[in-house]
Protein backbone atom coordinates (compact mmCIF):
# COMPACT_ATOMS: atom_id res chain seq x y z
CA UNK A 1 0.00 0.00 0.00
CA UNK A 2 1.16 3.53 -0.70
CA UNK A 3 2.30 5.51 2.32
CA UNK A 4 0.02 8.08 3.87
CA UNK A 5 0.50 11.46 2.20
CA UNK A 6 1.01 13.10 5.58
CA UNK A 7 1.55 12.02 9.16
CA UNK A 8 -1.64 13.49 10.62
CA UNK A 9 -3.99 10.61 9.78
CA UNK A 10 -2.12 8.08 11.92
CA UNK A 11 -3.25 10.07 14.97
CA UNK A 12 -6.94 9.69 14.13
CA UNK A 13 -9.05 6.62 14.70
CA UNK A 14 -11.74 7.97 12.35
CA UNK A 15 -10.59 9.98 9.34
CA UNK A 16 -12.71 12.78 7.89
CA UNK A 17 -13.20 14.08 4.37
CA UNK A 18 -15.34 16.65 2.59
CA UNK A 19 -17.29 15.55 -0.47
CA UNK A 20 -18.61 17.23 -3.59
CA UNK A 21 -16.90 20.63 -3.51
CA UNK A 22 -16.78 20.86 -7.29
CA UNK A 23 -20.44 20.40 -8.25
CA UNK A 24 -23.48 22.63 -7.88
CA UNK A 25 -25.53 21.82 -4.75
CA UNK A 26 -22.77 19.38 -3.70
CA UNK A 27 -24.82 16.44 -2.35
CA UNK A 28 -28.17 18.09 -1.40
CA UNK A 29 -30.88 18.00 -4.09
CA UNK A 30 -32.81 20.94 -2.70
CA UNK A 31 -33.76 24.52 -3.56
CA UNK A 32 -32.95 26.12 -0.19
CA UNK A 33 -30.45 28.94 0.20
CA UNK A 34 -26.92 28.27 1.43
CA UNK A 35 -26.20 25.21 -0.72
CA UNK A 36 -22.77 24.97 -2.29
CA UNK A 37 -22.22 26.69 -5.63
CA UNK A 38 -18.97 26.06 -7.56
CA UNK A 39 -17.22 29.41 -7.52
CA UNK A 40 -13.48 29.28 -6.93
CA UNK A 41 -13.82 31.50 -3.87
CA UNK A 42 -16.27 28.99 -2.36
CA UNK A 43 -13.91 26.13 -3.17
CA UNK A 44 -11.01 28.03 -1.58
CA UNK A 45 -12.92 28.91 1.57
CA UNK A 46 -14.27 25.43 2.25
CA UNK A 47 -11.22 23.36 1.33
CA UNK A 48 -8.99 25.59 3.45
CA UNK A 49 -11.40 25.33 6.39
CA UNK A 50 -11.32 21.53 6.17
CA UNK A 51 -7.57 21.41 5.68
CA UNK A 52 -6.85 23.71 8.62
CA UNK A 53 -9.15 21.58 10.81
CA UNK A 54 -7.14 18.45 10.01
CA UNK A 55 -9.52 16.69 7.61
CA UNK A 56 -7.68 13.95 5.74
CA UNK A 57 -9.49 13.96 2.39
CA UNK A 58 -11.01 16.40 -0.10
CA UNK A 59 -12.96 14.40 -2.70
CA UNK A 60 -14.81 15.74 -5.77
CA UNK A 61 -17.67 14.17 -7.75
CA UNK A 62 -17.01 13.12 -11.35
CA UNK A 63 -19.78 14.88 -13.27
CA UNK A 64 -20.20 16.22 -16.81
CA UNK A 65 -23.88 17.24 -16.85
CA UNK A 66 -26.76 17.64 -14.43
CA UNK A 67 -29.90 15.69 -13.61
CA UNK A 68 -32.49 18.25 -14.66
CA UNK A 69 -35.26 19.50 -12.42
CA UNK A 70 -35.42 23.08 -11.21
CA UNK A 71 -31.87 22.83 -9.80
CA UNK A 72 -30.35 20.86 -12.69
CA UNK A 73 -28.60 19.11 -9.81
CA UNK A 74 -24.79 18.99 -10.26
CA UNK A 75 -25.11 20.55 -13.70
CA UNK A 76 -22.56 23.31 -13.05
CA UNK A 77 -19.33 21.54 -12.19
CA UNK A 78 -15.55 21.81 -12.25
CA UNK A 79 -13.45 19.12 -13.98
CA UNK A 80 -11.78 17.08 -11.27
CA UNK A 81 -8.09 16.90 -12.32
CA UNK A 82 -7.69 20.64 -12.85
CA UNK A 83 -9.81 21.24 -9.74
CA UNK A 84 -7.49 18.98 -7.72
CA UNK A 85 -4.43 20.80 -9.02
CA UNK A 86 -5.87 24.11 -7.84
CA UNK A 87 -6.96 22.73 -4.47
CA UNK A 88 -3.53 21.15 -3.96
CA UNK A 89 -1.88 24.51 -4.36
CA UNK A 90 -3.89 26.12 -1.55
CA UNK A 91 -3.92 23.30 1.05
CA UNK A 92 -1.14 21.66 3.03
CA UNK A 93 -2.44 18.61 4.95
CA UNK A 94 -5.30 16.76 3.29
CA UNK A 95 -5.12 14.21 0.51
CA UNK A 96 -6.61 15.88 -2.57
CA UNK A 97 -8.48 13.50 -4.86
CA UNK A 98 -9.48 13.53 -8.46
CA UNK A 99 -12.50 11.38 -9.27
CA UNK A 100 -11.97 9.95 -12.74
CA UNK A 101 -14.48 8.39 -15.14
CA UNK A 102 -12.25 5.84 -16.87
CA UNK A 103 -14.24 5.87 -20.17
CA UNK A 104 -13.71 9.63 -20.56
CA UNK A 105 -9.91 9.91 -20.31
CA UNK A 106 -7.02 7.93 -21.78
CA UNK A 107 -4.73 6.37 -19.14
CA UNK A 108 -1.64 8.05 -20.62
CA UNK A 109 -3.26 11.45 -20.07
CA UNK A 110 -4.55 10.45 -16.61
CA UNK A 111 -1.07 9.29 -15.56
CA UNK A 112 0.50 12.58 -16.58
CA UNK A 113 -2.17 14.74 -14.96
CA UNK A 114 -2.12 12.73 -11.74
CA UNK A 115 1.65 12.90 -11.50
CA UNK A 116 1.62 16.65 -12.05
CA UNK A 117 -0.88 17.07 -9.20
CA UNK A 118 1.15 14.77 -6.95
CA UNK A 119 4.15 17.08 -7.45
CA UNK A 120 2.07 20.24 -6.94
CA UNK A 121 0.69 18.84 -3.68
CA UNK A 122 3.98 17.51 -2.36
CA UNK A 123 2.75 13.91 -2.49
CA UNK A 124 -0.87 14.36 -1.38
CA UNK A 125 -2.70 13.31 -4.56
CA UNK A 126 -5.15 10.38 -4.55
CA UNK A 127 -7.36 8.98 -7.31
CA UNK A 128 -10.97 7.84 -7.00
CA UNK A 129 -11.68 5.52 -9.94
CA UNK A 130 -15.26 5.31 -11.26
CA UNK A 131 -16.49 3.29 -14.21
CA UNK A 132 -19.38 5.51 -15.37
CA UNK A 133 -23.11 4.83 -15.04
CA UNK A 134 -24.92 8.02 -16.14
CA UNK A 135 -25.61 7.37 -19.82
CA UNK A 136 -26.31 10.97 -20.96
CA UNK A 137 -22.79 11.87 -19.81
CA UNK A 138 -21.09 9.08 -21.72
CA UNK A 139 -23.15 9.88 -24.83
CA UNK A 140 -21.48 13.30 -24.81
CA UNK A 141 -18.21 11.45 -25.45
CA UNK A 142 -19.70 9.31 -28.21
CA UNK A 143 -19.91 6.28 -25.95
CA UNK A 144 -22.46 4.38 -23.94
CA UNK A 145 -22.70 2.66 -20.58
CA UNK A 146 -21.02 -0.75 -20.83
CA UNK A 147 -22.59 -3.90 -19.39
CA UNK A 148 -21.81 -4.03 -15.68
CA UNK A 149 -19.01 -6.61 -15.60
CA UNK A 150 -17.41 -5.20 -18.75
CA UNK A 151 -16.97 -1.84 -17.03
CA UNK A 152 -14.59 -3.45 -14.56
CA UNK A 153 -12.71 -5.34 -17.27
CA UNK A 154 -12.16 -2.00 -19.02
CA UNK A 155 -11.17 -0.30 -15.74
CA UNK A 156 -8.69 -3.09 -14.98
CA UNK A 157 -6.84 -2.53 -18.25
CA UNK A 158 -6.97 1.23 -17.73
CA UNK A 159 -5.47 0.88 -14.26
CA UNK A 160 -2.81 -1.64 -15.32
CA UNK A 161 -1.55 0.89 -17.87
CA UNK A 162 -1.70 3.73 -15.34
CA UNK A 163 0.36 1.75 -12.81
CA UNK A 164 2.89 0.74 -15.46
CA UNK A 165 3.35 4.36 -16.51
CA UNK A 166 3.87 5.35 -12.90
CA UNK A 167 6.40 2.61 -12.12
CA UNK A 168 8.15 1.22 -15.22
CA UNK A 169 11.62 2.67 -15.75
CA UNK A 170 11.81 1.65 -19.41
CA UNK A 171 9.40 1.78 -22.33
CA UNK A 172 6.73 -0.94 -22.46
CA UNK A 173 4.07 -2.30 -24.82
CA UNK A 174 0.58 -3.26 -23.72
CA UNK A 175 -1.94 -5.28 -25.71
CA UNK A 176 -5.37 -5.69 -24.21
CA UNK A 177 -8.97 -5.94 -25.31
CA UNK A 178 -9.56 -2.21 -24.96
CA UNK A 179 -6.11 -0.61 -25.09
CA UNK A 180 -2.96 -1.07 -27.12
CA UNK A 181 0.07 0.92 -25.95
CA UNK A 182 3.25 1.09 -28.02
CA UNK A 183 6.44 2.16 -26.27
CA UNK A 184 4.61 3.49 -23.23
CA UNK A 185 6.71 6.03 -21.34
CA UNK A 186 6.15 8.51 -18.52
CA UNK A 187 8.46 10.82 -16.57
CA UNK A 188 8.72 12.15 -13.96
CA UNK A 189 7.29 9.53 -11.66
CA UNK A 190 4.87 10.44 -8.86
CA UNK A 191 6.39 11.52 -5.57
CA UNK A 192 4.44 8.83 -3.71
CA UNK A 193 6.05 5.40 -3.94
CA UNK A 194 5.25 3.08 -5.43
CA UNK A 195 2.11 4.93 -6.63
CA UNK A 196 -0.51 7.43 -5.37
CA UNK A 197 -3.35 6.09 -3.29
CA UNK A 198 -6.42 4.71 -5.08
CA UNK A 199 -10.10 4.61 -4.12
CA UNK A 200 -13.10 2.87 -5.68
CA UNK A 201 -16.78 2.67 -4.75
CA UNK A 202 -17.55 -0.83 -6.01
CA UNK A 203 -20.74 -2.12 -4.40
CA UNK A 204 -21.36 -5.27 -6.46
CA UNK A 205 -19.40 -8.49 -6.06
CA UNK A 206 -17.13 -7.77 -9.02
CA UNK A 207 -16.78 -4.14 -7.90
CA UNK A 208 -15.60 -5.21 -4.47
CA UNK A 209 -13.11 -7.64 -5.98
CA UNK A 210 -11.77 -4.80 -8.15
CA UNK A 211 -11.34 -2.53 -5.13
CA UNK A 212 -9.89 -5.26 -2.91
CA UNK A 213 -7.33 -6.24 -5.55
CA UNK A 214 -6.28 -2.85 -6.87
CA UNK A 215 -7.17 -0.06 -4.43
CA UNK A 216 -6.15 1.27 -1.03
CA UNK A 217 -9.62 2.49 -0.09
CA UNK A 218 -13.15 1.34 -0.82
CA UNK A 219 -16.16 3.62 -0.52
CA UNK A 220 -19.21 1.67 0.79
CA UNK A 221 -22.88 2.58 0.99
CA UNK A 222 -24.49 1.90 4.37
CA UNK A 223 -27.71 0.20 3.32
CA UNK A 224 -30.87 1.38 5.04
CA UNK A 225 -28.89 3.52 7.49
CA UNK A 226 -28.19 0.28 9.39
CA UNK A 227 -25.06 0.24 11.59
CA UNK A 228 -25.15 -3.56 11.93
CA UNK A 229 -25.31 -3.92 8.15
CA UNK A 230 -22.38 -1.53 7.88
CA UNK A 231 -20.37 -3.66 10.30
CA UNK A 232 -21.02 -6.77 8.22
CA UNK A 233 -20.07 -4.93 5.02
CA UNK A 234 -16.82 -3.69 6.52
CA UNK A 235 -15.91 -7.16 7.77
CA UNK A 236 -16.71 -8.76 4.41
CA UNK A 237 -14.62 -6.24 2.47
CA UNK A 238 -11.63 -6.63 4.77
CA UNK A 239 -11.87 -10.42 4.72
CA UNK A 240 -12.08 -10.43 0.92
CA UNK A 241 -8.99 -8.24 0.57
CA UNK A 242 -7.01 -10.32 3.06
CA UNK A 243 -8.11 -13.82 2.05
CA UNK A 244 -8.17 -13.38 -1.72
CA UNK A 245 -5.45 -10.79 -2.35
CA UNK A 246 -3.39 -10.68 0.86
CA UNK A 247 -3.99 -6.94 1.14
CA UNK A 248 -5.25 -4.47 3.73
CA UNK A 249 -7.83 -1.94 2.61
CA UNK A 250 -9.37 1.13 4.22
CA UNK A 251 -13.18 1.34 4.26
CA UNK A 252 -14.94 4.70 4.01
CA UNK A 253 -18.61 5.74 3.82
CA UNK A 254 -20.63 8.77 2.72
CA UNK A 255 -22.57 10.72 5.38
CA UNK A 256 -24.71 13.84 5.24
CA UNK A 257 -24.57 15.99 8.33
CA UNK A 258 -27.24 18.26 9.82
CA UNK A 259 -26.47 19.81 13.20
CA UNK A 260 -29.18 21.30 15.38
CA UNK A 261 -29.36 22.71 18.88
CA UNK A 262 -31.18 19.49 19.70
CA UNK A 263 -32.17 16.31 17.85
CA UNK A 264 -35.72 17.45 17.12
CA UNK A 265 -34.72 20.73 15.46
CA UNK A 266 -32.17 18.94 13.29
CA UNK A 267 -34.70 16.36 12.09
CA UNK A 268 -37.30 19.09 11.48
CA UNK A 269 -34.79 20.96 9.32
CA UNK A 270 -34.05 17.85 7.24
CA UNK A 271 -37.74 17.24 6.71
CA UNK A 272 -38.20 20.88 5.67
CA UNK A 273 -35.45 21.01 3.07
CA UNK A 274 -36.32 17.55 1.71
CA UNK A 275 -40.12 17.36 1.68
CA UNK A 276 -40.92 21.04 1.11
CA UNK A 277 -37.91 22.15 -0.92
CA UNK A 278 -36.53 18.98 -2.49
CA UNK A 279 -36.07 18.85 -6.26
CA UNK A 280 -38.19 15.75 -6.80
CA UNK A 281 -37.90 15.85 -10.58
CA UNK A 282 -34.10 15.76 -10.33
CA UNK A 283 -34.11 12.92 -7.82
CA UNK A 284 -36.48 10.93 -10.06
CA UNK A 285 -33.89 11.29 -12.81
CA UNK A 286 -31.11 10.21 -10.44
CA UNK A 287 -32.79 7.01 -9.31
CA UNK A 288 -33.93 6.18 -12.83
CA UNK A 289 -30.37 6.54 -14.10
CA UNK A 290 -29.18 4.26 -11.31
CA UNK A 291 -31.78 1.66 -12.23
CA UNK A 292 -33.62 2.15 -8.94
CA UNK A 293 -37.32 2.39 -9.68
CA UNK A 294 -40.70 0.82 -9.01
CA UNK A 295 -40.39 -2.91 -9.61
CA UNK A 296 -36.78 -2.91 -8.42
CA UNK A 297 -37.65 -1.61 -4.94
CA UNK A 298 -41.02 -1.70 -3.17
CA UNK A 299 -42.71 1.75 -3.28
CA UNK A 300 -42.00 2.50 0.39
CA UNK A 301 -38.29 1.71 0.04
CA UNK A 302 -38.08 3.70 -3.18
CA UNK A 303 -39.55 6.80 -1.50
CA UNK A 304 -37.14 6.38 1.41
CA UNK A 305 -34.23 6.13 -1.02
CA UNK A 306 -35.35 9.33 -2.77
CA UNK A 307 -35.65 11.10 0.56
CA UNK A 308 -32.06 10.29 1.50
CA UNK A 309 -30.78 11.12 -1.98
CA UNK A 310 -32.29 14.60 -1.60
CA UNK A 311 -30.96 14.90 1.94
CA UNK A 312 -27.40 14.02 0.96
CA UNK A 313 -26.79 11.75 -2.02
CA UNK A 314 -28.12 8.70 -0.17
CA UNK A 315 -25.52 8.88 2.56
CA UNK A 316 -25.76 7.78 6.18
CA UNK A 317 -27.59 10.49 8.18
CA UNK A 318 -25.65 12.28 10.90
CA UNK A 319 -28.62 14.31 12.12
CA UNK A 320 -29.04 15.76 15.60
CA UNK A 321 -27.32 17.72 18.30
CA UNK A 322 -23.52 17.94 18.34
CA UNK A 323 -23.42 15.27 21.07
CA UNK A 324 -25.66 12.95 19.07
CA UNK A 325 -23.54 13.34 15.93
CA UNK A 326 -20.33 12.68 17.87
CA UNK A 327 -21.93 9.49 19.25
CA UNK A 328 -22.91 8.41 15.73
CA UNK A 329 -19.36 8.98 14.51
CA UNK A 330 -18.13 6.79 17.37
CA UNK A 331 -20.61 4.09 16.33
CA UNK A 332 -19.36 4.22 12.73
CA UNK A 333 -15.79 3.91 13.95
CA UNK A 334 -16.71 0.98 16.18
CA UNK A 335 -18.28 -0.84 13.22
CA UNK A 336 -14.86 -0.74 11.57
CA UNK A 337 -14.99 2.25 9.24
CA UNK A 338 -11.67 4.02 8.74
CA UNK A 339 -13.19 7.27 7.51
CA UNK A 340 -16.29 9.18 6.45
CA UNK A 341 -16.83 11.68 3.65
CA UNK A 342 -19.13 14.44 4.87
CA UNK A 343 -21.46 16.94 3.23
CA UNK A 344 -23.90 19.53 4.56
CA UNK A 345 -27.03 21.01 2.92
CA UNK A 346 -25.94 24.56 3.81
CA UNK A 347 -22.34 23.69 3.24
CA UNK A 348 -20.27 26.52 4.70
CA UNK A 349 -22.59 27.03 7.66
CA UNK A 350 -22.60 23.29 8.36
CA UNK A 351 -18.85 22.78 8.00
CA UNK A 352 -18.07 25.72 10.29
CA UNK A 353 -20.45 24.43 12.96
CA UNK A 354 -19.08 20.90 12.66
CA UNK A 355 -15.55 22.20 13.24
CA UNK A 356 -16.70 24.36 16.15
CA UNK A 357 -19.19 22.05 17.91
CA UNK A 358 -18.69 18.42 16.82
CA UNK A 359 -14.96 18.09 16.21
CA UNK A 360 -13.99 18.88 19.84
CA UNK A 361 -16.41 16.19 21.04
CA UNK A 362 -14.88 13.67 18.60
CA UNK A 363 -11.48 14.62 19.97
CA UNK A 364 -12.67 14.16 23.56
CA UNK A 365 -14.04 10.73 22.60
CA UNK A 366 -10.63 9.64 21.28
CA UNK A 367 -11.70 9.53 17.64
CA UNK A 368 -9.48 12.47 16.68
CA UNK A 369 -6.36 14.23 17.93
CA UNK A 370 -6.35 18.01 18.04
CA UNK A 371 -4.46 19.53 15.14
CA UNK A 372 -2.54 21.74 17.59
CA UNK A 373 -1.26 18.65 19.38
CA UNK A 374 -0.19 17.00 16.12
CA UNK A 375 1.52 20.15 14.92
CA UNK A 376 3.20 20.65 18.26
Amino acid sequence: MSPQPNDDSKHNLLKLGVFGLNVDNACAITTIDGVFHPTWQNVRTLTQLADDAGFEAIVPVARWRGFGGVTNFNGACFETYTWAAGVSGMTSRASVFSTSHVPTIHPVVAAKQATTIDHISGGRFALNIVCGWFEPELEMFGGQVMPHDERYAYATEWLEILKALWTEKTEFDYKGRYFQIKRGFHEPKPLQKPIPRLMNAGGSGIGRHFAAKHCDMIFVHIKGQDIDAARRDVEEVRELAQAKYNRDIEVWANCYCVIGDDDRSAHDFVDWYVTQHGDWEAVDNVVRSLGIQTGVLPPEQLESAKYHFIAGWGGFPLVGSPNHIAEKLASLSQCGLDGVLLSWPRYEQGLRRFIRDVLPLAEDAGLRTRVSEISG
